[in-house]
């Protein structure tokens, strides 16, 4: 008799999921339901931006075929909502009152977004409903929403500043929007980036058209449009900033609200540990935005300093292709005691790369050490341990930035603005924990004017997108087998399918192995 397996939510994470299990669902191993939320199939929210200004479009987007995954066994519940879950009886109940038993239960419900306390937006916290003029940019009405504002020529208001919210801003204002971004702190992306590194960022960001107010506090909201609609956004200082479309890009928390229900453990997301599996509770799982992975043994060394939910794809993906191979084992019987079976992988260090036209930034690790604060660079250096060392430059006037932080010579944090052959190396230097060259001005060459195009490409042994885990490698075979535009390289590999920053990267790929040979 087959295992019953039932998904709750159905984004990105859990459409990955999906795909790796239709074999065993196809062997009829595994009887497979997922449950959303929305009335679409999973597609991927991290490009909803892009759909917004339109760069992109819906059937881009797309991850799932409703219709060709129901063919193949899956029973797809659209536009339903589960309602609680009975541990006892192992059964969801769903929104239209029909039970559903499980045997697996894996919660993929993702996060929501973040909504300031702010006079003139009240929703409620599990529901939350904006009114006209403001938006989350979460969903494909919300990516409606900003395309009438930016085909307008609208004034658009980004409240956050956040990588989500200043790509949004880049992106409208070189669509023709007039964009403001607000944020609370000296900087854009405060809690990730260094000061110098965020002072050239904020830089860059007014070059490309987009007014930014920093040290801001919001306070709440006008509504003073003909529709009612959304007017001003105001501050702690008394002074407004006018708009037509309110952007909130604040963050996001995650979904735990029906694990809490069902009584299962949560911090800031549903607790789990490195199976993936709850606590006290074999029989349900949770990965992605929701998931935190940090077990209940107190002596785990790696569990006291996890981070929680990282809120990036990549890391989801990652889950859901190990969890599929778990389930599938589980499913076959092949192991009596699921503690035999591997634990999942330690995550490595999250890298945030900016994805924009005009302006290249990419950061990595702890860079919040100043190269003469002695108290930081000594700190940790005990036993033996090296110290940290920094190396930093920066260029203000032409928008260029490079800083790297290091221990007994391999990367513990990195920033650069401005310097997209260097970022490229530092990054690859940076996964493979590698050393750098004794002489760090080296690296900074490979943006310089001597350099052809092409001869600051990455090893292609390295990883060109990081949410799938392709290498360059990967890619090159598959361009060499047929594949001529980044839609048919990312329908073979799954490259450029989450955030699409390595777009450009894969075109660069693809433009060098269908050029003609230059003596």
């Amino acid at each position: 008799m087959s295992e019953q397996i039932v998904i709750v939510g159905f984004g990105p994470v859990a459409a990955r999921l999906v795909d790796e299990l239709l074999p065993a669902v196809r062997a009829g191993q595994v009887a497979l339901t997922v449950v959303g939320e929305e009335t679409e199939a999973a597609y991927n929210r991290v490009l909803v931006a892009d759909l917004g200004v339109g760069r992109t479009t819906a059937d881009a987007l797309a991850l799932s075929d409703a219709g060709a995954l129901a063919a193949d066994g899956v029973d797809v519940r659209l536009g339903t909502r589960v309602r609680r879950v009975d541990r006892a009886r192992q059964q969801v109940l769903l929104s239209d009152g029909t039970p559903v038993h499980y045997d697996r239960l894996v919660f993929a419900t993702g996060s929501r977004p973040v909504i300031p306390n702010l006079t003139g937006i009240n929703p409620d916290p599990a529901s939350p409903v904006l009114p006209a003029g403001v938006t989350a940019l979460r969903d494909l009405r919300d990516a409606g929403v900003l395309r009438q504002a930016v085909d307008g020529g609208k004034r658009v208001v980004v409240l956050g500043g956040g990588v989500l919210g200043l790509e949004t801003a880049l992106a409208a204002a070189e669509e023709g929007a007039t964009v403001t971004v607000v944020h609370n702190g000296p900087h854009p992306l405060g809690r990730t980036i260094d000061q110098g590194g965020g002072a050239v960022l904020a830089a860059g960001l007014r070059r490309c058209g987009v007014r930014m107010a920093g040290n801001a506090r919001s306070t709440g909201v006008e509504h003073n449009a003909p529709d009612g609609g959304f007017s001003a956004l105001l501050l702690d200082d008394g002074s407004a900033i006018d708009g037509d479309l309110l952007v909130i890009s604040c963050g996001v928390r995650p979904r735990t609200e029906l694990a809490e229900g069902c009584g299962l453990s949560t911090a800031a997301g549903i607790l789990v540990d490195h199976r993936l599996r709850a606590h006290h509770e074999p029989h349900i799982f949770a990965i992605g935005d929701c998931a935190e992975v940090r077990c209940p043994d107190p002596g785990c060394a790696a569990c006291r300093t996890a981070p929680g939910p990282s809120g990036l794809v990549g890391p989801g993906w990652r889950q859901a292709e190990w969890l599929a191979e778990y389930l599938t084992l589980l499913a076959a019987g092949l192991f009596e005691d699921a503690d035999l079976l591997p634990e999942l992988p330690a995550e490595q260090p999250g890298i945030i790369v900016l994805k924009a036209r005009g302006l290249n930034m990419a950061v990595a690790g702890d860079n919040g050490a100043d190269p003469w604060d002695e108290e930081a660079l000594t700190a940790g250096a005990v036993n033996g341990r090296p110290r940290l060392q920094i190396a930093q430059w920066a260029d203000p006037e032409h928008g260029r930035y490079v800083k790297m932080t290091t221990r007994g010579g391999v990367l513990e944090g990195l920033v650069a603005v401005g310097m997209p052959r260097t970022a490229a190396e530092l990054v690859g230097l940076f996964e493979r924990n590698a050393e750098l060259p004794a002489d760090r001005s080296l690296l900074l060459r490979l943006d310089g004017p001597d350099q052809l195009p092409g001869s600051g490409s990455a090893d292609p042994a390295g990883t060109v997108c990081r949410c799938a885990g392709v290498s360059g490698a990967v890619i090159q075979g598959a361009v060499e087998e047929g594949c001529a535009t980044v839609a048919e390289v990312s329908g073979a590999t799954r490259a450029g399918t989450g955030c699409g920053g390595c777009h450009e990267d894969i075109k660069g790929i693809i433009e060098k192995h269908f050029s003609p040979a230059v003596p």
